[in-house]
């Protein structure tokens, strides 16, 4: 699906005019993607990276264009069950047009940080500030849903829980990889930001793009550290709690063996002492509790 749009007013509009210098592709078609290697001279292999979810970050320059790939969190689906994922976008600068290709129909231009637009260079450096927010709001989701899931973890002994802080803890690892590989791209494009042809402005807000996209990454290297630490925490909890339980249960499956044994003695189809005596019930009942007193004693004793 393909949408136009230009800028009017320092803002992203969207247009059908034939002067639309902003052209956004989701999940090109086979007619699309001939358009964009055949007419706008763009690598089919780098195309077709736009839209793996696998492909790495980087930077290309052809002689018409600029090209790079980014990665991006895709917008969570309830169906997904706390697994975040991440996507792949491509960006092509062109002289005077812009063509952004992405594998699913997003609201890319949304927030005031597209209020006030002057060149083509500039918005896409906005959208790449968008995605690296866009990273920084799913990280702070990250850590409200860990919270809730602890709490949930003290009180409950399912796995589901515990299912849920390990699908978490990957998602955190792909958004590592994911935020370490822009990090290179970044770079590169200041080390290039001449030949891209941007502004002071432009490489202003470029370095503080890098400083932000850091932070984000140590940000999400300590919850990834924090949750894996939280793992094995909850791991050796549940361990210690089942190692309770089986402790609890031995001790009231002896308890209830000693007195057992006690009456079972006297209970045999053989000749016993005080059958024939009239109290010889309350007798094997006293010896029964006696000996669960003496084996509490003992208990207690050894401070099992």
């Amino acid at each position: 699906m393909k949408k136009t749009f230009k800028i009017i007013d320092n803002k992203v509009v969207e247009s059908n005019d034939t002067d639309s210098n902003i052209l956004m592709y989701f999940s090109p078609d086979a007619e699309e993607k001939k358009f964009l290697t055949e007419t706008l001279n763009i690598d089919e292999h780098t195309l077709s990276s736009a839209l793996d979810p696998d492909e790495l970050s980087r930077v290309e320059f052809e002689p018409e264009h600029v090209a790079f790939i980014m990665k991006r969190p895709r917008n969570y689906s309830g169906k997904d069950v706390l697994f975040f994922k991440v996507a792949s976008m491509g960006i092509f600068i062109f002289a005077d047009k812009l063509v952004i290709v992405l594998s699913e129909d997003i609201p890319l231009f949304e927030g005031k940080n597209f209020s006030k637009l002057h060149s083509l260079k500039d918005l896409t450096l906005k959208i790449i500030y968008r995605s690296i927010l866009h990273f920084l709001e799913h990280l702070k989701i990250f850590n409200m849903v860990t919270e809730e899931l602890e709490s949930k973890i003290n009180k409950s002994m399912e796995n589901k829980y515990l299912i849920n802080l390990f699908t978490l803890e990957k998602s955190l690892v792909y958004y590592l990889n994911a935020i370490n590989s822009n990090i290179l791209v970044f770079e590169k494009l200041k080390y290039y930001s001449a030949k891209i042809g941007f502004t002071v402005e432009e490489n202003e807000f470029l370095d503080d793009i890098i400083i932000e996209n850091t932070q984000c990454y140590r940000l999400a290297d300590i919850y990834s550290n924090v949750l894996s630490n939280l793992m094995d925490a909850r791991a050796s909890i549940v361990s210690n709690n089942i190692n309770l339980l089986m402790k609890t249960l031995n001790i009231i499956t002896i308890g209830i063996m000693v007195p057992t044994l006690v009456v079972s003695v006297f209970s045999m189809n053989v000749g016993i002492p005080l059958q024939d005596h009239p109290l010889a019930f309350w007798i094997i009942l006293l010896f029964a509790l006696i000996s669960v007193a003496v084996l509490i004693f003992f208990w207690k004793k050894l401070k099992w």
